[in-house]
């Protein structure tokens, strides 16, 4: 079974989820059957990076809260973090566009590391306070999962995977996906947000039950 998570890499709920998803699959006797894949999504696409500047400051001037508001708004979202094992680190985050950071997952996943780049992206924005717009910093990362620093370089100076994450895009406008994240099992069903482990289990079983339903009756 296929389940596609719409994510982007400096949204706090979408940390929460893969947690919280992978608490689901932990308690799901078919987590064999189930393939997970990181699609792209962006927040800010016309976000620059700007590593002098933290997401506290960001969210401020975005939302017009004050920098106070906005400390105690993302201290509540860092509670939650810390409710699935996160260290959240809001004051040493970095802004930067996460398009090539979504290129490299793509690489990645094609390479069979997309979760474990996945995590190192988070990782690096939410707890260690790296760019993860910078490509030196997206290679070591890329390296430190097991993939080779050398074509990983390659990959960012060519502009391989552009297209891909474009069609990621796209394919999240198309299915009306506007927040993240959200989890699409098989194409039909969507859970938005990062629910909680328990609403993820109900559906992935779901999903699993009628999958194997139609593979049974399937001639």
């Amino acid at each position: 079974m296929q389940v596609e998570i719409w994510s982007d890499v400096v949204c706090p709920f979408c940390y929460i989820g893969k947690r919280q998803l992978e608490a689901a699959l932990g308690q799901l006797p078919d987590r064999g059957r189930v393939h997970v894949t990181w699609r792209s999504f962006q927040l800010g696409p016309d976000t620059k990076t700007d590593p002098t500047r933290n997401a506290i400051q960001n969210l401020a001037e975005k939302k017009g809260w004050t920098l106070e508001f906005t400390r105690q708004a993302v201290a509540d979202v860092s509670n939650r973090a810390q409710a699935v094992g996160l260290a959240f680190d809001y004051e040493q985050t970095k802004v930067a566009n996460t398009f090539d950071a979504h290129r490299l997952v793509h690489y990645a996943t094609s390479a069979g590391k997309g979760g474990d780049v996945a995590e190192a992206l988070f990782r690096a924005y939410f707890v260690d306070g790296r760019n993860v717009g910078d490509h030196d910093t997206l290679a070591q990362l890329a390296a430190g999962a097991g993939l080779p620093e050398a074509e990983v370089r390659e990959v960012l100076r060519s502009g391989r995977f552009a297209d891909a994450v474009r069609r990621d895009l796209q394919t999240a406008a198309q299915f009306g996906i506007n927040s993240v994240p959200c989890f699409v099992l098989e194409r039909k069903y969507a859970v938005s947000g990062a629910q909680g482990s328990p609403a993820l289990l109900q559906a992935l079983q779901q999903a699993l039950a009628e999958t194997a339903g139609s593979a049974a009756v399937t001639p």
